[in-house]
């Protein structure tokens, strides 16, 4: 019987490619977004292009926050699932509205598990982060270590999602799977991150900013890689009941700031200008999954090294951009 899956946050980065995959897979998705302006609608709806050609693929704009409103939407559609990947993301901007991104990921996600305790789907995927690790001094970053002092809004809204879910999984027997996901980038990565933004700046000729001395580390991990995961830890709430774990992916190796910089302008071919700017409030000092238990569970193995992924996801942005220039040329 095909699987009917809902999938949450659809139309941006991580979300369009996992409807795809699973479209791919023969599911019929039920994808919702309410397309936020934290960057243009435009390239969200991009994203979506090949999920809604599919007749499997069904679109509801809605906030996931309004579970009445949402859950009118969906009118009496069945599903077996819920991967709740909607969330306000970004650090930074979490300062400046700690209020909004409470209301987005803490209300949101505690309407998306209650719409699932309400229509009876016993099988609920959540998108986590790593950074609910804050600046722990453990590394590589293990699922049993303490992770009680996040360092920004967002980490802590993270972090409540995640116990948000346990009392669904306690009370009422659903089986969870909570993913941390680390420094996600690949094709559609949202403009804000540190990679598309220091590529389009370089395409430019402009200065990048380098926040510290350029040793800050990151665990980044390539989309297919998450993609592959997230799939995974679908089948396991099917195979695996009652459950709740909670689980890394990442690239499990860090990345120095300097020489994500050097893979970017090698990739380019160009001469990075760089201008040198205090670390920020919020940022962590490094990131490092240990994935031995997604692997153990999910026979999780991340297959793109940061030298092969960073050459992929220039093609595609130079790709996208000339595809840009003709349509502002025509």
């Amino acid at each position: 019987m095909r699987e009917r899956i809902l999938v949450t946050g659809a139309a941006g980065f991580i979300g369009s490619h996992v409807a795809e995959r699973l479209l791919q897979r023969g599911a019929a998705v039920v994808g919702v977004d309410n397309f936020d302006p934290f960057y243009p609608p435009h390239e969200k709806r991009r994203n979506l292009a090949r999920a809604i050609a599919n007749r499997r693929f069904r679109l509801v704009e809605a906030d996931c926050a309004d579970l009445d409103a949402l859950d009118g939407r969906l009118g009496d559609a069945a599903f077996d699932v819920v991967v709740h990947l909607a969330a306000k993301a970004g650090v930074r901007p979490s300062i400046r509205d700690a209020l909004g991104y409470a209301r987005a990921n803490v209300t949101g996600t505690a309407a998306l598990l209650e719409l699932a305790r309400r229509r009876g789907i016993g099988r609920f995927v959540f998108g986590s982060s790593s950074s609910v690790y804050g600046n722990s001094r453990t590394i590589p970053f293990v699922e049993t270590d303490p992770v009680e002092r996040q360092i920004s809004p967002y980490a802590a809204t993270k972090r409540v999602g995640e116990i948000m879910c346990q009392p669904y999984h306690h009370l009422h027997g659903m089986t969870v799977m909570a993913l941390r996901f680390f420094t996600v980038y690949g094709p559609r990565q949202r403009p804000d991150l540190a990679i598309r933004r220091f590529a389009s700046r370089m395409m430019r000729g402009e200065e990048i900013p380098m926040y510290g001395d350029g040793t800050t580390e990151r665990d980044y991990t390539w989309v297919d890689d998450i993609v592959d995961g997230t799939v995974a830890a679908i089948d396991w709430t099917e195979t695996s009941p009652g459950r709740f774990e909670i689980v890394n992916l990442g690239g499990s190796r860090t990345t120095p700031l300097r020489r994500l910089i050097h893979l970017i302008a090698e990739a380019l071919e160009v001469e990075p200008r760089i201008q040198h700017l205090p670390m920020q409030p919020g940022d962590v000092h490094r990131t490092w999954a240990d994935v031995t238990k997604a692997g153990r569970l999910l026979g999780y193995h991340p297959k793109v090294t940061v030298e092969d992924g960073i050459p992929r996801f220039v093609a595609w942005l130079r790709g996208r951009e000339a595809v840009a220039a003709r349509a502002a040329a025509s």
